[in-house]
């Protein structure tokens, strides 16, 4: 007995297999996660070292170089990038996929930890985080007050917002932007201190021996113990100034007589600005590699209003970032696709049907597959995320399928005449291996997923297990609920209703019409190989003309705009600049808030010619204009501003997983920097002279001027001064050096000594400082040390190892990241030799990766459903006629993608893949209907035309179900669902043009193909 009159003799026990698989359903549902995509992010690992006054290339062979050496031996790596800047190094190493990013971040952590002793003693120590340092903010708040400083915003932006923020699971790192935290200055003045016979050096340790506070001990009495703390910190203004430096001739000299001590920002070359050009400050939270973006950011709304409770009331609050407004708009128009999908899917039914006892049997498979699907993305530690939910919309169409066929077979019985628990039992014997056999195969479609690398394996991983899943409890329902339900429900009508009578002579007629024109068809069988010919035609021509991508460019209403100036700009012509920027961003009509950085002080880079203004808009559907078009305006605005290199970059659609900039980033790995110095520049020119790009831009400069300080080494012997006491006295100056730290409310702060503005604002000032020679008298550096003017990279590159230039671009209208690739590949083809290498980096990187897999898939699910075919029918013949429908759904694809201009993107392409399954599903139904004629004694031809006849209605009615089911998704109802249209249209496309083609050149097909032997 077979699980199908199992069920029809025991209904309690189908039925209570049902609920089962419901309950299991709506518990696995309640434990999901809601993200936008899958978790993508590679663990990405960033170590931070600072080591402040040193430039470029001390960084890069003292730290970064030191560094690396020891990171590379970590087991894993995918790649490894470093930018040596000055005063800062970072380095990047991001990990496969696979990789567990503790384990990872551990194994870093100790080889850091080894390579610390080989780093300079003044450097601060190397920082491990668990994310990329020019990750993606997701949230970013702001704070502002009329009465309050921005010392003071910034003190509570870090010992409020930020301490209590900082313990949500998943949160990376919060940055304070345009962050002013306390600090104590001394301002120093070389003139009156040469006039004193003071050295900096003096003045630090005078700092060190007197701002100190040691553990005291306790008095231990007989009855009484008695702590002892001795007060020796300095803490205020006062106490700084007053702090004694040295005695000369029996006079004190105290700091205010040789400068003055101020209480002034850390990081006095960085301001963020807000609408209207308002100095505020900003926090902004990076997620951490994988974590959930809606979860971190409900609990940071939960915790800001516990925080707005203890607020002062003349602090104003605003969100002027919240990346997850998309994410819940996106899931939500999903969710809405799927309501829509549904009713299309039950119209389909009833309108072949015309009946509602009837139409409720398929129908009830569809609430019971989907709601189990959510039991299987439980199980596999998947979320509730865009591509789960378009696998749940194109399932709603594919699980009704199996029931159709079912009920349809048993109807038809019941129809003819017998009783409906006879029928049931042997309309379902007889489905029951075409049914298995499409389940498999659509199965066998998604199986290849298992293999695929990179981000296309983690994106469709999650959407074919999804709808594999569904289809595999959908056969499971419809031979069992099914013809169950099909035994008790249907009835051989005596009337039937006034729509049925209406209606049905137009059935009649379509399938008397199909039948006649398939009879007429196979008189010349031999057409179907001209319509083969044709299909394989347009997916080499057609297909080979798509332009590729990795996702459509989708409208979030955000962008970001980034100015560099020429190396050398100062902060404060930067900050006026930046003032200009935001002047233009404040008149986009379309605006919801603007954000501004000068000189950030975050990321791999902290250079003081850079800025950045991140511009939100209204949300879509309050705009005329879109996200592209304003940005196409803005980016015709900026050509005339030509202070700095601006360019306008819009958020990613998936992938690159920030604002990576530009999206054709192309890297040149050369075995030295002055080969690659010695390219690059004809590199930019014929890149900026190619057709394909608008902007091109890279990240090496060499033009940063620089002051060398040549050290007359015999002259300071001669005059006993070292050489070590030359170069600590200009760290002490000009470098902005910790002297010390000091204690205010309870808070540790930096105690930072450097020359006064005006004796460090021209490069004469180097000759005014003066160290102290062995016989303890003052020697002025003019007298030890030559000066030159040179110009050097401000930040140096490495890429894997090896010295490395990015060069990005951004191409034009009508050009897509894959012609950008081709374009940089023929250019660099001509220019550099065998010594150099290249390799992609950002959305450029993920866009090869997953073509090259995609392919792959393709092909391996190709063999797959062939096999798995061949191994059912027991034959390799029959399953070739099912396999050539691919063929021309892959044209129908490919056609209806270039008429509606669209591109081969990572939607598409996974639209094409599930094509694969849905087709065969068509073929399958024929061949094996035409066998079982066959063997009951037609011939070949009578078969395979009687088994066409009998399967066109369950073939129209699933083709069209399916079809309706993906329609919402190519019409891309709501405002975030543009990127998703290709998958519809693939679908769509594909489906209709294999359906009118199936149900004629199959038949063709099979009276060539099929193997004879059981014809009687």
């Amino acid at each position: 007995m077979n699980l199908a009159s199992l069920s029809i003799n025991r209904p309690v026990l189908a039925t209570v297999m049902s609920i089962a698989v419901v309950i299991f359903g709506v518990i696995g549902f309640s434990y999901l996660g809601v993200r936008e995509f899958p978790s993508v992010d590679p663990p990405i690992i960033t170590v931070t070292t600072n080591y402040p006054g040193a430039n470029a290339d001390i960084i890069e062979s003292q730290i970064t170089e030191r560094l690396e050496e020891n990171i590379n031996e970590v087991q894993g790596i995918r790649t490894m990038t470093s930018v040596s800047s000055d005063g800062r190094s970072t380095i990047t190493v991001e990990f496969e996929l696979s990789s567990d990013m503790d384990a990872a971040a551990n194994d870093v952590r100790d080889k850091v930890s080894a390579a610390v002793r080989n780093l300079p003693q003044d450097a601060d120590p190397p920082i491990v985080a668990k994310s990329d340092a020019d990750a993606e903010t997701i949230f970013s708040l702001t704070v502002q007050s009329e009465s309050k400083s921005l010392l003071e915003l910034t003190d509570l932006g870090i010992n409020v917002f930020k301490e209590r923020l900082q313990t949500i699971p998943g949160i990376s790192k919060i940055y304070i932007w345009g962050e002013k935290r306390f600090s104590m200055k001394l301002l120093l003045e070389p003139v009156k201190m040469a006039g004193m016979g003071i050295t900096a050096s003096d003045v630090r340790s005078a700092l060190l021996s007197q701002n100190i506070e040691l553990p005291s001990g306790k008095i231990d009495g007989e009855q009484v113990e008695l702590a002892i703390r001795t007060f020796g910190r300095l803490t205020t203004e006062e106490e700084f100034n007053n702090l004694i430096v040295a005695e000369k001739d029996g006079q004190i000299v105290r700091l205010k007589d040789i400068g003055s001590a101020q209480l002034r920002p850390l990081n006095e070359r960085t301001l963020l600005r807000g609408n209207g050009g308002v100095p505020m400050i900003g926090i902004a939270v990076t997620p951490q590699p994988g974590s959930n973006y809606i979860e971190i950011v409900d609990e940071i709304y939960k915790r800001v209003d516990q925080i707005k409770k203890d607020l002062p009331e003349d602090i104003t609050l605003g969100v002027a970032l919240d990346s997850t407004e998309n994410i819940r708009k996106s899931i939500n128009e999903v969710q809405e696709t799927v309501i829509i999908a549904f009713l299309l899917v039950v119209l389909v039914i009833f309108m072949f049907l015309r009946d509602w006892r009837t139409t409720v049997i398929p129908i009830i498979a569809i609430p019971i597959s989907l709601i189990g699907a959510f039991f299987v993305m439980y199980t596999m530690d998947f979320s509730i995320n865009i591509l789960t939910l378009l696998g749940i919309v194109l399932a709603t169409g594919l699980v009704v399928d199996d029931a159709i066929v079912v009920m349809e077979n048993i109807y038809t019985k019941v129809e003819d005449g017998e009783q409906p628990m006879e029928a049931a039992h042997k309309g379902s014997k007889e489905i029951i291996f075409a049914v298995i056999s499409t389940t498999i195969t659509l199965t066998a479609v998604f199986l290849p997923v298992i293999f695929l690398q990179g981000l296309t394996g983690r994106l469709f991983r999650e959407f074919g297990i999804v709808v594999a899943g569904s289809v595999i409890i959908s056969s499971f329902i419809s031979l069992t609920l099914t013809p169950m339900m099909s035994s008790r429900i249907l009835r051989k009508r005596k009337k039937h209703s006034w729509l049925y009578e209406k209606t049905e002579p137009f059935f009649e007629g379509m399938m008397k019409g199909y039948r006649n024109s398939l009879t007429r068809f196979m008189r010349r069988p031999w057409v179907a190989f001209i319509w083969m010919g044709v299909s394989f035609l347009l997916i080499v021509f057609v297909g080979g003309s798509l332009q590729s991508e990795l996702a459509p460019m989708e409208d979030k209403g955000r962008m970001i705009i980034r100015a560099t100036a020429p190396e050398g700009t100062s902060y404060e012509r930067m900050d006026e600049f930046q003032q200009k920027l935001i002047a233009l961003t404040d008149t986009i009509r379309e605006k919801d808030n603007i954000l501004g950085v000068t000189s950030p002080g975050f990321g791999a880079s902290i250079s003081a010619n850079s800025s950045f203004v991140r511009l939100n808009l209204v949300p879509k559907k309050d705009r005329k204009r879109s996200q592209q078009e304003i940005a196409d305006e803005l980016s015709g605005i900026l050509k005339g501003y030509n202070f700095a290199r601006i360019f306008v970059a819009q958020e990613q659609t998936i992938g690159g997983g920030r604002f990576a900039g530009l999206p054709v980033q192309y890297v040149l790995q050369a075995p030295t920097l002055e080969k690659l110095e010695e390219v690059l520049p004809t590199f930019i020119e014929r890149a900026s002279q190619d057709p394909t790009f608008q902007t091109v831009d890279v990240d090496l400069k060499f033009n940063k001027p620089e002051l060398q300080v040549v050290i007359n080494r015999d002259k300071a012997a001669a005059m006993g001064v070292n050489v070590r006491d030359i170069a600590e006295t200009m760290q002490l100056y000009f470098a902005g050096q910790r002297y010390g730290y000091f204690i205010m409310n309870g808070k540790q702060y930096e105690v930072i000594g450097e020359a006064k503005k005006e004796f460090r604002d021209d490069p004469m000032d180097l000759r005014q400082a003066s160290v102290r020679s062995a016989d303890g008298k003052l020697v002025p550096l003019d007298n030890l040390v030559m000066i030159t003017e040179a110009s050097s990279p401000p930040q140096l590159y490495r890429y894997n190892r090896y010295v490395s230039a990015t060069v990005s671009a951004n191409p034009v209208p009508g050009k897509t990241i894959g012609d950008g690739i081709e374009a940089m590949d023929r250019i660099a083809q001509e220019l550099l030799d065998d010594s150099f290498s290249t390799a992609l980096a950002g959305t450029s990187k993920e866009f090869r990766e997953s073509g090259s897999s995609l392919v792959f898939a393709l092909i391996l699910a190709l063999v797959l459903v062939y096999l798995v075919l061949s191994a059912q029918f027991e034959s390799f013949a029959d399953p070739l006629v099912i396999m050539l429908t691919v063929p021309l759904a892959l044209a129908g694809a490919v056609l209806t993608l270039w008429l509606f201009g669209h591109t081969l993107n990572i939607f598409s392409q996974i639209g094409i893949i599930v094509l694969v399954g849905l087709v065969t599903k068509n073929g399958i139904l024929i061949v094996e209907f035409a066998n079982q004629r066959k063997e009951a004694g037609l011939s070949v031809r009578e078969a395979v035309i009687d088994a066409s006849s009998q399967r066109f209605r369950p073939i129209l009615m699933t083709s069209l179900a399916t079809i309706l089911g993906a329609l919402p998704i190519a019409l891309a109802l709501g405002d975030a669902a543009t990127s998703r249209i290709p998958m519809g249209i693939a679908i769509i496309g594909g489906l209709t043009f294999s359906l009118i083609l199936t149900l004629y050149v199959i038949p063709g097909l099979y009276i060539y193909i099929t193997s004879k032997r059981r014809a009687s």
